[in-house]
């Protein structure tokens, strides 16, 4: 099954030509890269079971992955054993075999339903993710049940660092000179410390817009937290549109077990953020108060 999809990021960087200023850092990295064929296409593009959307940067454009490398076998029967063995005679194995589609589907609508979590974190899932900021994988390693690698600083030189620019810079061509100048000056002196001390502490000076590559897995409860904090409209932007892809994918291979995963405003119908909602549904100023629904 081909579980991709091209996404577009372009809606985040200007395209003008005018305001394109050249940038050595990403043209170095131009240099380095791929032969020209293997670039991926601007449009139309396909991964086999991920997804890559694209932030034009300048004349350059970064391309980010997010690709589903790895999860556990049949995921939902999986759960739907697990659940289903806490009330039966019969061994998980047995489970595993017996349950027909119908009964794992019943069960596991149940499961969601219901909010009995426990056994869905039995399943895993691994991604592959790249493009993304430091600022973003700061963020994303703060979901604890989790496991994480990501490319060192310490051991891969920086000496023609991709960044990410955030759109409320990019669509302001003042704040984006200021914010490219800024960029260039730190990758020179980058690139002067690297030739006088070692790349571990020459990295101190590198900023949290330098684009990195991590390998996440998470289990599917962990998930859930994951795509309730970050699919709401109140995370960051970089986050958020990574934590929506990453649901797009999850749901591919487990369409029952993330049916309601998402924020409250889409899995409840309320929102508890108060008054920092976004007003896209009705906010609750405490759990389990219904008289506060308003």
């Amino acid at each position: 099954m081909d579980r991709s999809l091209c996404y577009p990021y372009g809606r985040h960087e200007r395209k003008d030509e005018d305001e394109r200023a050249p940038n050595r850092a990403l043209e170095r990295s131009k240099r380095r890269s791929e032969p020209e064929s293997k670039h991926w296409p601007i449009e139309g593009a396909v991964v086999h079971n991920g997804r890559r959307f694209q932030r034009t940067l300048l004349k350059e454009t970064v391309l980010v992955l997010v690709k589903l490398l790895n999860y556990t076998p049949d995921p939902e029967r999986t759960v739907a054993a697990a659940a289903r063995l806490c009330y039966s005679e019969t061994g998980a194995a047995d489970l595993l075999k017996d349950l027909s589609d119908e009964q794992v589907a019943k069960l596991l609508t149940h499961l969601v339903q219901s909010g009995h979590e426990s056994p869905t974190e039995h399943v895993t899932f691994t991604f592959a993710i790249e493009g993304v900021s430091r600022a973003l994988s700061h963020q994303l390693v703060r979901h604890r049940l989790a496991s994480y690698s990501q490319q060192s600083q310490r051991y891969v030189r920086e000496e023609a660092f991709d960044f990410i620019i955030p759109p409320s810079i990019s669509q302001r061509p003042a704040a984006r000179e200021t914010f490219l100048q800024a960029m260039s000056a730190i990758q020179q002196v980058y690139n002067e410390l690297v030739q006088q001390v070692p790349p571990e502490d020459a990295r101190y000076v590198l900023p949290n817009a330098c684009e990195t590559k991590l390998v996440a897995t998470f289990n599917c409860r962990s998930l859930y937290n994951l795509f309730r904090l970050r699919c709401c409209h109140r995370a960051q932007w970089e986050i958020r549109e990574l934590a929506g892809e990453m649901r797009k994918l999850v749901r591919e291979v487990a369409p029952l077990l993330f049916a309601l995963a998402g924020p409250s405003c889409e899995t409840e119908g309320v929102c508890y953020e108060g008054r920092f909602s976004c007003g896209r549904a009705p906010t609750v100023s405490h759990r389990g108060r219904a008289a506060d629904v308003r």
